[in-house]
């Protein structure tokens, strides 16, 4: 009977180490799906209460949103670049959501 030795062995454990990493990852993505899920449907009820599209742009609240989200990123001690894209993403398709609403309600 053959056994698992050395490298093997690394290299076995490390294929486990990564399935169980991206088990957690999916776990993750589930709840980050889930929060968007409950943003687009704020931004929806904000897209019916704003006034104009300017509002709806807004671009400095924008900017007070990416300086929030920068610092909770600091504070957590992970990378403020990566969470400000990431939010420039998602913010930009929410705008274009929220248009679309304000329209539908205008």
């Amino acid at each position: 009977m053959a056994t698992i030795q050395g490298n093997d062995r690394d290299a076995l454990a490390d294929k486990e180490q990564l399935a169980a990493v991206r088990v957690a990852v999916d776990e993750v993505d589930e709840q980050i799906v889930t929060l968007i899920a409950r943003r687009e449907r704020l931004i929806r009820i904000a897209g019916t209460l704003k006034g104009d599209d300017a509002e709806v742009r807004a671009p400095g609240r924008v900017e007070r949103i990416i300086e929030h989200v920068r610092s909770a990123a600091e504070k957590k001690d992970i990378d403020p670049d990566i969470v400000e894209s990431t939010y420039r993403a998602m913010i930009s398709g929410f705008i274009e959501l929220e248009l679309k609403v304000h329209k539908e309600n205008s």
